[in-house]
């Protein structure tokens, strides 16, 4: 885990060198601040529930996931970093992973910087922490999820722009795949309708923390990550 350690302690360092996790963080906050305003003025109840499913929240989660990965492992392809890499006494898990969590820790700041919206809750009602909390775990989770998608559209090309619509088109494919379940039998019924990766949301939001939910995510989390490392297996030997 030392290597680990280490490459995502430089790539955090990338991160926040750079003017990228500055704009991501900025633009984001911006844009939920400024619908967590709106719905909590014309809903007037003390909820992150309409924030966290909202269709504009959803899409910059998306956006800022796949921005946050397309460069991992694109640009060391690019810069052609990726062979010193490959040949140095790192394992290609520990690559992957180490990248991962440098994407993940950069989310997981920006998650945190909300928290203002839950003072505020506090300020002018009597929210449910709990629901509050679950929503927060479905929202990380989700994040994971898609940030490991982007890790893995990073593994297939060395353009950033690239990486970053095929992470949106898979994640758009796992989202409407759902709509297939009256197409099935009732036999691919049940499994067709359980891959949709937002509706595993909406449970965990309303503050109703199911196995099943946590799970999906869990996996496809491992899933995507699993992927990525065998991509980067399949570079070594060529």
């Amino acid at each position: 885990m030392k290597n680990v350690y280490h490459i995502a302690r430089r790539e955090l360092g990338a991160y926040f060198v750079s003017p990228i996790a500055y704009v991501v963080i900025a633009i984001y906050l911006a844009v939920v601040g400024g619908l967590f305003g709106f719905i909590l003025y014309y809903s007037r109840e003390a909820t992150m529930r309409y924030v966290f499913l909202h269709g504009v929240s959803i899409l910059f989660l998306v956006l800022v996931t796949q921005v946050l990965t397309m460069r991992l492992l694109a640009e060391e392809q690019r810069m052609g970093t990726i062979e010193l890499l490959l040949t140095s006494p790192v394992r290609d898990w520990e690559v992957v992973l180490g990248k991962f969590l440098a994407g993940l820790g950069v989310f997981i700041v920006m998650v945190l910087l909300t928290g203002y919206f839950v003072i505020v809750l506090l300020r002018v009602g009597d929210p449910d922490i709990g629901v509050l909390l679950s929503g927060y775990l479905g929202y990380i989770l989700l994040g994971a999820s898609l940030l490991a998608i982007g890790v893995f559209s990073s593994s297939l090309t060395q353009n950033q722009i690239v990486a970053a619509v095929v992470g949106i088109g898979i994640t758009l494919v796992l989202w409407l795949t759902g709509a297939l379940g009256e197409f099935v039998g009732s036999t691919l019924e049940g499994i067709v309708t359980y891959v949709p990766i937002f509706d595993h949301l909406q449970d965990l939001v309303r503050g109703v923390i199911d196995t099943k939910d946590i799970i999906y995510y869990l996996s496809v989390t491992a899933l995507f990550l699993f992927l990525s490392v065998r991509v980067l297996e399949s570079r070594r030997w060529k």
